[in-house]
């Protein structure tokens, strides 16, 4: 128990550096949770166990490629042998190449929408695997802006996470039509300060960054965590996911062309791109990536269009009871400007 609530059993794949790191964490600070962390690199999971017991959870470390499914099942089964059954499993896990579609390779499609897509699929049938029978648990998706609205040199990124989107939608109406209290929530993600952009293979000149505006990591952990208490189909994170996925339904073709004149220009920076560094698309970069990115100076910590998101019911409630008090005062000065002298 941490703060009266129950501890939480929590899976988190993709668990050792950025948004999942920051999940973790999240989730550790709030509830003290029991977590499985995912992921490849060993010394990014050995420091995300030890953050989130400094934060008063409990961490088991399971070095996984969620492109595996035997080994994803497997590591689902090593969680509920040691603390329990697993309440909330969350699909954090993916990579990325910056790349044209004409210069990507077949195998680099393949890799990352086994990653991305696969690793999300095998995810979820573990959980299911568990769920299912005890008629309770939470999956969540982390999704993107981008399972909406494709942009240019990050075709293999941006297809994988449409095939989640729609993978989801088919698994939530089966869900509804079997009456299953098993619920599963897409939380679409903006662009975030994490190191994926030191990471991911590129054949960019010049080194890749977020769309700005960026985010921290954490604000979209926050949502995460908010996600496993909150019955919702879908949270968006960040007025630009709001304006992307609104925009693409409105204008996708005023897009298309958009993104054709600000799309490459606007995913790097002005340093020179070194073509021999590492990146993690079939093997994790050695070394503790953390949570962060290099672009703290230009991220922001807060997204009031989130906080409004998260708090509508109470906020719906405020400008209901207030239409009814300026309802009612009206009522009450009408009815003394009648009343006789």
């Amino acid at each position: 128990m941490k703060n009266g609530s129950p501890r939480r059993v929590i899976v988190i794949t993709g668990a050792s550096a950025g948004l999942g790191r920051a999940i973790a964490r999240a989730f550790a600070r709030s509830e003290g949770a029991r977590i499985g962390l995912i992921a490849r690199g060993k010394a990014g999971l050995e420091a995300a166990k030890s953050d989130v017991e400094i934060l008063g959870g409990e961490a088991l470390m399971l070095p996984v490629d969620v492109a595996d499914a035997e080994a994803v099942e497997a590591a689902a089964a090593k969680v509920e042998a040691q603390f329990g059954p697993i309440d909330v499993w969350v699909n954090d896990a993916m990579t990325s190449v910056f790349s044209p579609v004409k210069e990507t390779t077949p195998d680099e499609f393949r890799r990352v929408t086994a990653v991305n897509y696969l690793g999300f699929v095998n995810g979820t049938l573990a959980a299911l695997k568990r769920m299912l029978p005890r008629d309770r648990g939470v999956i969540i998706q982390v999704g993107s802006a981008l399972a909406y609205r494709g942009i240019p040199l990050q075709a293999a990124y941006c297809g994988s996470k449409h095939a989640i989107q729609g993978f989801v939608d088919s698994l939530r109406s089966e869900l509804i039509h079997d009456k299953s209290r098993v619920r599963v929530t897409m939380v679409q993600m903006p662009a975030m300060n994490t190191p994926q952009f030191d990471w991911s293979k590129s054949r960019l000149p010049r080194k890749a960054q977020p769309v700005p505006p960026i985010y921290q990591p954490e604000v979209g952990a926050s949502a995460i965590v908010y996600a496993s208490r909150h019955p919702r189909r879908e949270v968006f994170v960040g007025m630009p996911t709001v304006k992307a996925i609104i925009g693409n339904r409105l204008f996708p073709g005023l897009l298309d062309r958009y993104l054709g004149r600000t799309g490459f220009e606007s995913q790097q920076t002005e340093e020179f791109e070194d073509s021999n560094r590492p990146f993690n698309l079939y093997e994790p970069v050695p070394g503790d990536h953390g949570a962060h990115g290099r672009f703290d100076s230009r991220a922001v910590s807060i997204s009031p269009q989130l906080w409004t998101s998260l708090h509508r019911n109470a906020l719906v409630s405020l400008a209901l009871g207030s239409l009814l008090l300026i309802g009612f005062i009206r009522l009450r000065g009408r009815y003394d400007s009648c009343k006789p002298n």
